[in-house]
């Protein structure tokens, strides 16, 4: 590790770091209960993610009232918190402790087709488990290959490639060429794939809950250039401390069909059925309608710039 991340500015960054790891022993019913308090902290002063969270509720299930969605916002950042807390184990757990908290639902699926050197594509949308399922996928069910982008603070982000590489998994930083990542595939290598968070510009406007949403179109095509099969898998928390569940979903059939954008609302389209049954645990503080087709009004509020 480069000598830089030991000068005195990133000594928070390795307490923090520190403090997560000593989380990650403790029972898990007990990270739970300490997740959901430091969400419920968050939730009191996370002010601009949590108006965000509600303009999603109400664009993504229109169908509930304001209360109803007021709950649903401060169960998720309850689930946050969870999230924040078991990023310990993430980064130190051994296969065993995380055997012990990990349920996998349908393995048969994927472990057929790896098995017979099938590409793979795991779709994994972006719930508050992901992190967690990521690393039982690889420590439990086969080492992967897995987008990266690199995060500002280099000490959490040494600790984070660190954490997702130990078990095997292969990191692609995401401007590089989609050859390398064909050629992987191909040898029977899963490759996690995590579609919904706005790409900006480069992406191409689909529909999601009914509204237009930048979206990555490139499923299909990777899809198509590799002759790959796609698994879509959820992860999702167990209710009282039990445990996530990381779920297998059937192959997604007659895919990919050729037209980009039908691949691609397709792909909406399973997300939010998925998020109608554990609405709790989706992402919902990302913007995901952040970028608007052309002439469009902005959903969320325009930040204000600090006075100088």
């Amino acid at each position: 590790m480069n000598k830089r991340f030991w000068s005195p500015r990133h000594w928070p960054s390795w307490a923090a770091v520190g403090v997560f790891k000593l989380l990650a022993l403790l029972p898990f019913k007990v990270q739970v209960g300490l997740g959901t308090g430091l969400g419920w902290i968050g939730y009191q002063l996370a002010w601009g993610r949590r108006r965000v969270a509600r303009t999603n509720l109400s664009i993504c299930l229109p169908e509930l009232d304001a209360r109803q969605r007021e709950r649903l916002v401060r169960e998720h950042f309850g689930w946050l918190g969870v999230a924040a807390v078991c990023q310990g184990l993430c980064w130190a757990a051994p296969p065993r402790r995380l055997s012990g908290i990990v349920r996998l639902r349908h393995r048969e699926r994927i472990d057929a087709l790896v098995a017979a050197r099938r590409p793979v594509i795991v779709l994994v949308p972006h719930f508050v488990g992901l992190e967690l399922g990521g690393t039982a996928f690889t420590a439990l069910v086969h080492p992967g290959i897995y987008m990266y982008q690199r995060i500002r603070n280099p000490v959490i982000d040494a600790q984070v490639r660190h954490a997702r590489t130990r078990f095997g998994a292969i990191p692609i930083e995401r401007q590089d060429d989609l050859r390398g990542l064909i050629r992987t595939l191909k040898s029977g290598v899963p490759f996690f794939y995590l579609p919904d968070q706005d790409p900006g510009r480069r992406g191409i406007f689909v529909p999601f809950c009914g509204v237009p949403a930048a979206t990555v179109p490139t499923l299909g095509r990777i899809a198509r250039l590799a002759g790959a099969v796609v698994i879509p898998t959820f992860a999702r928390f167990l209710p009282r401390g039990e445990g996530l569940e990381l779920c297998f979903e059937p192959p997604i059939a007659a895919f990919p069909s050729g037209d980009t954008e039908r691949d691609t609302a397709r792909m909406n389209q399973l997300i939010e059925a998925r998020l109608r049954t554990m609405p709790a645990q989706y992402f919902w503080v990302h913007r995901r309608f952040k970028t608007r087709p052309e002439g469009a009004q902005p959903i969320y509020p325009l930040r204000r710039r600090k006075r100088r």
